[in-house]
């Protein structure tokens, strides 16, 4: 491979890479959620938006439904008031005093340490995950060429990687895996299966099934069995991407690593009161970190810790 190639793939490289990636992802774990939640928020105000309609479906009187119209019309009016959100505007703000960071204030990871955590201008405290999550991803990325070398292949396992720290924060805050990073995830790792650049696509296939329906049907026992829900519909098709990236073989592996450290951390936060009373310990995080462990244990070391080797 010429030595451009081999510089711009080195672990210095990517890991530099990655610590702008992480400042990217810090912002897109702070926004998309709010920015899907206000698209259904207004699909929701959209749908009430029809009196006629609204008394037919609910049983309501033509007075009740009028009323209803008329406030689902004024909030959504008010919502789209509001200033635009989107993944690149407006601009960071801190969020305590509204002053707009400057560019060598947001510098991945430096600029929290320049900062000495704090605003510029009113000293709030700036959360210590910003940089975390800046340097996490970039000695993933790092880690990444490393283990796999300088070669193209990396680019995508990269990106795979930053899928996953992404989803895993979103989830964590929010409770939510975002279709539009999930499903993505899950096409991307069918298609470099089939162009032959990550693993065999039967193995890729194979996986896709596996993670979803394994479980789909745990979901829905324990929704027979119970009448409640016990995860989100999100874990589904994570543990989908997972097994189209990973390969079938890694699913049960991930899904194991994740039940057990989810159950220590639950326990741990329950016994802390960190968690609260109806709350839950979202699956997503876990899930994801037992990808990542996988990804860079490689399937053959994995084997031999399941004893399948």
């Amino acid at each position: 491979m010429p030595f451009e190639y081999e510089m711009l793939l080195s672990p210095w490289a990517l890991g530099l890479l990655g610590l702008c990636v992480g400042s990217f992802l810090n912002v897109v774990i702070h926004r998309l959620p709010l920015m899907l939640e206000r698209q259904w928020l207004a699909e929701a105000l959209g749908n009430l938006g029809d009196g006629a309609e609204l008394a037919r479906v609910s049983g309501l009187s033509a007075t009740e439904a009028g009323k209803l119209t008329a406030s689902a019309t004024s909030l959504s009016e008010r919502l789209e008031k509001l200033p635009h959100l989107g993944i690149a505007t407006p601009r960071s703000r801190c969020p305590h005093c509204g002053h707009q960071i400057a560019w060598h204030e947001n510098l991945p990871l430096f600029g929290w340490l320049r900062l000495g955590g704090k605003c510029s201008s009113c000293k709030a405290r700036i959360s210590a995950r910003y940089p975390l999550v800046e340097l996490f991803t970039g000695l993933g990325f790092a880690g990444l060429a490393w283990h796999f070398g300088a070669q193209p292949a990396t680019l995508l396992w990269c990106g795979f990687f930053a899928a996953l720290v992404a989803l895993a924060g979103i989830d964590w805050d929010t409770t939510l895996l975002p279709d539009i990073i999930n499903q993505p995830l899950l096409w991307a790792g069918l298609l470099a299966a089939l162009m032959g650049w990550t693993i065999p696509l039967a193995s890729s296939v194979q996986g896709a099934l596996l993670g979803y329906l394994s479980l789909w049907s745990v979901y829905w026992l324990f929704k027979l069995a119970t009448g409640k829900e016990g995860m989100g519909q999100g874990d589904f098709k994570l543990l989908a991407a997972l097994g189209a990236w990973l390969g079938w073989q890694m699913v049960l592996p991930i899904v194991l690593a994740a039940s057990a450290v989810g159950a220590v951390v639950g326990i741990a936060m329950k016994m802390n009161a960190a968690l609260r009373e109806g709350r839950y310990v979202p699956f997503g995080p876990f899930l994801a970190g037992g990808g990542m462990v996988v990804l860079f244990a490689g399937t053959e070391r994995v084997l031999g810790w399941m004893g399948w080797a």
